[in-house]
């Protein structure tokens, strides 16, 4: 066979392996609103920048007839490409072999980029679309699922790992994107769960349809598990690049430093106004943070779950950072188990990845309640303290109204080494608010009174004349500053780039034991 033959039969076997499982399975794919897995890759990665590996590559095994199936690539295409630039690694699961059930040698395709990533130090990008293991396989592919979770724990803080489910994902398939730094689905195409629909009717005789059990916004609104809910698979694979731009390649490196076309020393007099006169009034944070930020940059993470604490990535002078807000305009700002955790799961990523950490912080406490305290407030309040204390980033504070008992201590508060940490002049530091206060201290004199509801209200104003200040916590070094909010941006700008070269560290050990 001449050359020229040897490479007509290459480009035939090429054409054949992107053709995958066949026209007919590419178009049902079409059918159900979904791209094909190489269209993901296309649309994901700049152009032309895609390298495929093991295109060729095709399962053993013979039982139960498979010898008769082989198809190259079997069911997952892994490579090497560039977003905005920067070298990604990832891998496509292709439902149109053998609906993506993972293999034995569709594990080690995977196996394979993970292991490339760690060495050259680069991100891992799964866009997930499978049936689960591949039955036929028996304990090989259950196996092969081993071999990812293990890669994925080795990579935890290393390399940034994102997850997009763009179709099933069911039984132990769904532990590898719940080890993942971030997880994306897909509206009313993509779902998770551990058991499905069929099990839960026969173990429990609930009777779910899989979007109810596991689907997007379950997942991105109740669970916890998905980070985003989109709308469609073109939105979920912009939101990666989005997500991606915030990011170092990994946790030897600083992230992006981009130009900052939004001036350095804006001021914003709306901030001013912002915070009512009303303590028990609420307001949008939001607001707050993205009349602070370069404009238009500030991109919010876990948008849907416990929505009574705010995170997500900004800029600030073109610098990357992470923000944690309490959000008085939901339950009042209150911390309760599901805002603990958000919050320390997006603090440990931040500080893994070198990327600063700017907390706004106007929170009346942790929410109480037997729910909460049967439910393990204690242990979840515990893990957001914990995460808040183990950083080592540059972490500056901005306390814009409440800051009361240990909600004040966890919110990056001076003594669990908060670098900076800035106070409104509404702003009230106390153990408690007012009211409880008043009626702790005073509750002899005001149960001794003629008139117990007027004795009660002027014994609160005193108390509120006293704490409902920042003066307190500044005359005793708490709070570095207290600055007028319309100076927030330059002044936060500053402090960020006077802590560019913080260097602190933890004590040595093997690991902490984060209270889980």
């Amino acid at each position: 066979m001449s050359l020229e033959e040897k490479l007509n039969h290459l480009e035939q076997m090429r054409q054949q392996a992107r053709l995958a499982g066949g026209q007919d399975r590419i178009d049902a794919q079409h059918q159900k609103g979904k791209l094909t897995a190489r269209e993901r890759i296309e649309l994901l990665v700049d152009e032309r920048s895609f390298e495929e590996f093991d295109m060729f590559v095709t399962h053993r095994s013979a039982d139960f007839g498979l010898a008769e199936q082989r198809i190259m690539g079997d069911g997952v295409i892994t490579g090497c490409g560039k977003i905005h630039g920067r070298p990604v690694f990832i891998f496509s699961q292709d439902f149109t072999v053998f609906g993506g059930s993972l293999s034995e040698a569709h594990a080690e395709k995977i196996c394979k980029i993970m292991d490339m990533a760690m060495k050259v130090g680069a991100p891992v990008i799964g866009l997930n679309d499978s049936g689960g293991a591949r039955i036929q396989e028996g304990v090989v592919s259950l196996g092969g699922y081993a071999d990812i979770f293990l890669r994925n724990t080795l990579a935890s803080g290393v390399i940034p790992q994102i997850s997009v489910i763009l179709g099933p994902c069911a039984g132990g398939a769904v532990y590898s994107p719940a080890i993942t730094d971030f997880v994306l689905m897909t509206k009313g195409t993509s779902y998770m769960f551990v058991t499905g629909p069929n099990v839960v009717k026969t173990v429990t005789h609930e009777q779910v349809t899989s979007e109810q059990l596991g689907g997007a916004m379950v997942h991105a609104a109740k669970s916890g598990v998905a980070h985003y809910a989109c709308d469609n698979e073109a939105d979920a694979i912009a939101k990666v690049k989005q997500l991606l731009s915030y990011m170092p390649q990994n946790n030897l490196e600083d992230p992006p430093l981009l130009e900052c076309g939004d001036p350095l020393d804006r001021e914003d007099s709306e901030l001013n106004k912002l915070v009512p006169d009303n303590p028990n009034q609420p307001y949008d944070i939001k607001d707050v943070i993205t009349r602070v930020v370069d404009q238009s940059s500030f991109f919010e993470v876990h948008e849907e779950f416990a929505q009574n604490i705010v995170v997500g990535f900004a800029r600030l002078g073109g610098r990357s950072i992470g923000i944690i807000a309490n959000q008085p305009a939901v339950m009042a700002g209150v911390l309760d188990i599901n805002s603990s955790v958000k919050g320390a799961r997006f603090i440990r990523f931040c500080d893994a990845f070198n990327i600063p950490i700017l907390t706004f912080e106007d929170v009346p406490g942790f929410m109480p309640g037997t729910d909460q305290e049967h439910g393990g407030i204690i242990r979840s309040g515990a893990k957001l303290l914990y995460a808040y204390c183990e950083a080592t980033v540059p972490k500056v504070t901005v306390i814009t109204r409440k800051a009361y008992g240990g909600a004040y201590d966890v919110m990056n508060s001076k003594h669990v080494r908060g670098d900076m940490n800035y106070a409104w002049p509404t702003a009230e530091i106390a153990v408690m608010g007012p009211k409880g206060a008043v009626e702790i201290i005073f509750k002899k004199e005001i149960m001794a009174s003629s008139d117990p509801e007027l004795e009660l209200k002027r014994k609160e104003e005193e108390y509120r004349e006293k704490f409902a200040n920042p003066f307190i916590a500044a005359a005793r070094g708490y709070v570095d500053d207290i600055i007028e909010p319309k100076t927030t941006r330059p002044r936060l700008i500053r402090a960020f780039e006077m802590l560019a070269a913080k260097k602190d560290s933890n004590p040595p050990k093997k690991h902490g034991n984060i209270p889980l």
